[in-house]
């Protein structure tokens, strides 16, 4: 399910160049993602490309991304005393989303 309206991606936000896909040069978006199995849910921050964006996204809306996979990265950040602290984390992205129906809410959950 949709979380958030989907938002310019930035290479550098402060001189204007927007993040661009590396395949089809269209421009790039980030948008959150909740992701529900058994009672919990999963936030995922995931980048797609313009073209990638159907009508009809919005906050609610229910989607299956299209060829989503996970990039882990990690960086090593130095503070101001020149102690190195790594940071990592796990990068979402996919090709497209596909707008889908609601699942249906079984009867006993409904009562």
């Amino acid at each position: 399910m949709v979380g958030t309206p989907a938002a310019a991606k930035w290479k550098d936000q402060e001189n204007g160049v927007r993040a661009m896909d590396r395949d089809t040069e269209q421009p790039m978006f980030t948008l959150t993602l909740f992701l529900m199995e058994d009672e919990r849910a999963e936030a995922l921050k995931i980048a797609i490309p313009s073209g990638g964006l159907p009508n009809g996204l919005h906050p609610g809306r229910f989607v299956k991304p299209v060829n989503l996979f996970a990039i882990p990265w990690a960086r090593i950040v130095f503070d101001k005393d020149g102690k190195p602290n790594l940071q990592e984390g796990v990068a979402y992205r996919c090709a497209a989303l596909e707008l889908v129906e609601a699942p249906a809410v079984p009867q006993e959950a409904a009562a």
